[in-house]
């Protein structure tokens, strides 16, 4: 597969307008979109989750990347799409009702797509109702919940509740994550995992839709 050394380190270091600057010019000298994504960006994400793990980047810098790895998506999404490119899976994800903060849900949403997963994001405040009908609509492998407050956390078992009452519990598998969660509360309410990172959220998807993590 294509590998372009400047692409891959611009996502690492969180340049967001030069990894599409040079996304731009790979197309224009003839590259494949496909061989864009799988040879170089998802093994950039890959090396962002690991510095990650290892305590050399936090979250400010994997929010850099996460950026860089969406603005570098821009022109590729329309000619994968056009294509018929596959994602690794599809991805229905918000913070749950009453929750406004979306911080930690953008992330994890960013990174999944840089993992090259469809991402559905509901945004905040998103009602149990909200949920089924986008698992419905996009039938979705999984959907993740995110409530950064103690006080919404009761949201995310009304938002499984609803999923299960609906028929759907069965058609996919539900993450949960946010400052106030643990694997305990998470197996409490009924969902599949609890991630503790961004990172950690997108190896259990990929894990999920049977890929390594």
């Amino acid at each position: 597969m294509a590998f372009s050394q400047a692409l891959f380190d611009a996502i690492v270091d969180g340049k967001a307008q030069l990894a599409l600057s040079i996304v731009e010019q790979e197309l224009e000298g003839g590259a494949e979109p496909l061989a864009l994504v799988s040879g170089t960006m998802i093994p950039a994400m890959d090396e962002v989750g690991k510095l990650f793990q290892e305590e050399e980047y936090f979250v400010p810098e994997l929010l850099l990347s996460a950026r860089a790895m969406k603005a570098a998506m821009t022109p590729l999404r329309p000619l994968l799409a056009a294509k018929g490119a596959k994602p690794a899976g599809v991805v229905v994800a918000g913070a749950v009702k009453g929750d406004l903060h979306d911080i930690g849900k953008n992330l994890v949403t960013s990174m999944l797509e840089g993992a090259g997963f469809e991402v559905v994001d509901l945004g905040s405040d998103v009602a149990p109702e909200a949920f089924v009908e986008a698992i419905r609509q996009h039938h979705p492998q999984i959907v993740c919940l995110s409530a950064l407050l103690t006080v919404t956390m009761e949201s995310m078992r009304t938002t499984i509740a609803a999923i299960q009452a609906a028929g759907l519990r069965r058609e996919v598998k539900i993450l949960v994550g946010g400052a106030p969660l643990n694997e305990r509360y998470a197996e409490e309410i009924g969902a599949d995992n609890y991630g503790a990172s961004a990172t950690e959220a997108v190896a259990l998807a990929r894990r999920h839709v049977g890929l390594s993590s």
